[in-house]
């Protein structure tokens, strides 16, 4: 009974230490593909107590000149893992500002964080060859580092929309997916526009 009571206790205190775990965390630019230095990291923990939920700094510091900090945890049961990196300044783009343990963005252990700064742009969208209030437009857009969007609306008709206000987007190389549905078929193409951080540019799509 010694035995066994000495077994279940040297058991309980094992789980209670936890396993000793060492994770990346890395962040880039997805415009670039330059690394982020000096940016902020916070890993933490949570667990759901009678009196509702517990947080715990786990880790933090600041990613180095590679933009990648080494951190080890004892990660424990019944608690949940989060990794945030703060993004910096003049940022119109990120891939997942908080990413988990077994996770997808749990990759072997290496958290990404991706950022891009802010652009610039305006549409010109003309529709020089219009056949009548029939003709429909849609048109939808990705960067080199994410998924197309979804279509946009229907723009109908002997649509025109020049010179309007520049708006902020993400720095990079954006796609821009458009087709045309008239009486005499259907046309699409693809233009695209690359833009650097705080630039501004023109997108003129003449259908």
């Amino acid at each position: 009974m010694r035995i066994l009571l000495f077994v279940l206790l040297g058991s309980f205190i094992l789980s209670s230490c936890g396993k000793e775990r060492s994770i990346k965390i890395k962040a880039i630019n997805s415009a670039t593909g330059q690394p982020y230095a000096g940016l902020e990291y916070r890993v933490a923990s949570s667990r759901t107590a009678a009196d509702g939920e517990k947080y715990r700094t786990e880790a933090s510091g600041v990613l180095d000149s590679n933009g990648e900090a080494v951190v080890n945890i004892k990660q424990k049961k019944g608690r949940t893992y989060s990794v945030r990196v703060v993004e910096p300044e003049n940022t119109c783009y990120n891939k997942e500002i908080t990413q988990y343990f077994d996770s997808p963005y749990d990759v072997d252990g290496t958290f990404t964080f991706e950022f891009a700064e802010c652009a610039y742009m305006r549409q010109n969208i003309v529709n020089i060859n219009c056949e009548g209030a029939t003709d429909v437009f849609n048109i939808r857009d990705r960067f080199t580092y994410s998924e197309w969007s979804g279509w946009s609306i229907d723009l109908l008709g002997c649509y025109s929309n020049t010179g309007g206000d520049y708006f902020k987007v993400p720095a990079g190389k954006r796609y821009f997916h458009w087709k045309v549905n008239r009486q005499s078929g259907v046309t699409e193409h693809i233009d695209s526009i690359e833009l650097a951080p705080g630039e501004y540019g023109d997108l003129n799509i003449n259908y």
